[in-house]
């Protein structure tokens, strides 16, 4: 069993962005409540977050950024929110206790960090994390500070190389753009393409720059791409490039939008293929540290990121979910089972879309790197 550590509290879990907004956190108290009810903490460690320090943030947020979210956190009318890509009708509206609740998901990605850096655990799995979209100066797509990027900037603070995977159905466009020039951290997204979705970036085209080239690495899908094809081209492509880049920590962002029940993305995943592509993962990760990301069907994310947590312990949850949590919130089994099908034409399309985007991958980036 490998020796693991999921970074969660409450406190995560009880804002409300917008009483219609589709990204609802109370996704991450399902999780916890469905991973406690399988003994998931008896045989790994619970660990609180804390929040993000003022220094931690201007790793990468600019110092007017920063303090402009306090302000608008605090409704204090210092700065013009929509300056910075927050209104009341956006994707990012001023919530009650924003500050308080971006700097806890943020800082949770520094202890997941930690713990592993430390040597404490082999795995860390920041549920809260995985907010890939902010801006050096502003929001983006749910996401106000980038987790992500604080978290492997302090990774590169202890001198380690980082493999960043994201397979959250969007692009990880605030991740790439941050190390869009270094050599030591490579970004590599398996998305739906930009064409079809949220940002409209993350061609394969966009490889880097300067010392970076070759260094960010894109895999955009077709719309209602399932598990056989989404894993194919994963396995085609993930592996032999951190292989050849072989970096001493692997930090994933697990969105789990890429479900096929996800109301606002169009990829066609199960919760078992997700786990599929976790496990995968885990065997590329002499350490890992795991975030979460997006995922609007809540019984989806608290489905698959609980099978997730459990491949990453080293464990198989059975299909049968606990009878408490099973009559609280009435789901009754972790995974899928059987899905329809595609038609003919769209599955033939899927994969030619997905062998496309691989030999694109393969012919402009493998050779970078020395993959024949």
């Amino acid at each position: 069993m490998r020796k693991a550590a999921f970074v969660y509290d409450e406190q995560v879990s009880r804002h409300t962005l917008r009483e219609d907004h589709v990204m609802r956190p109370t996704r991450l108290k399902y999780t916890f409540e469905l991973l406690d009810a399988y003994g998931a903490f008896r045989d790994s460690r619970l660990v609180a977050p804390r929040p993000a320090t003022r220094e931690e943030l201007l790793w990468f947020h600019t110092e007017e950024y920063v303090e402009a979210v306090r302000s608008i956190s605090d409704a204090d009318g210092r700065y013009v929110p929509e300056r910075y890509n927050f209104s009341q009708n956006g994707d990012n509206p001023p919530y009650e206790e924003m500050w308080e609740a971006s700097l806890l998901s943020t800082g949770g990605s520094v202890v997941a960090a930690q713990l592993v850096a430390d040597g404490e655990v082999e795995v860390a799995f920041n549920v809260a994390g995985g907010l890939h979209h902010a801006a050096a100066g502003n929001a983006s797509g749910f996401c106000i500070f980038n987790d992500p990027v604080v978290a492997i900037e302090y990774l590169r603070r202890r001198g380690m190389r980082v493999a960043y995977v994201d397979i959250d159905c969007h692009h990880g466009d605030g991740v790439q753009n941050a190390f869009y020039g270094v050599a030591d951290v490579m970004t590599i997204s398996m998305h739906e393409s930009g064409r079809y979705l949220f940002p409209g970036t993350g061609e394969v085209s966009e490889l880097g720059s300067g010392d970076g080239r070759g260094y960010s690495v894109n895999v955009p899908l077709a719309p209602y791409t399932q598990d056989d094809v989404f894993a194919w081209a994963f396995e085609q492509v993930v592996p032999p490039l951190v292989g050849a880049f072989g970096p001493d920590v692997v930090v994933t962002q697990l969105g789990m939008d890429t479900h096929f029940s996800d109301p606002i993305t169009h990829l066609g995943l199960t919760v078992e293929g997700h786990g599929r592509i976790v496990q995968a993962l885990g065997r590329l990760a002499p350490r890992w540290v795991a975030l979460g990301g997006g995922g609007y069907d809540l019984a989806a994310v608290a489905r698959g990121w609980s099978l997730d947590y459990g491949l990453m312990m080293g464990v198989e949850w059975p299909d049968d979910i606990p009878e408490a949590y099973r009559e609280r919130y009435g789901m009754a089994r972790l995974r899928d089972g059987a899905v329809a099908p595609l038609a003919d034409e769209t599955a033939r399309g899927t994969r030619e879309f997905a062998e496309h985007s691989v030999g694109q991958v393969k012919s402009a980036i493998f050779p970078l790197h020395g993959i024949a």
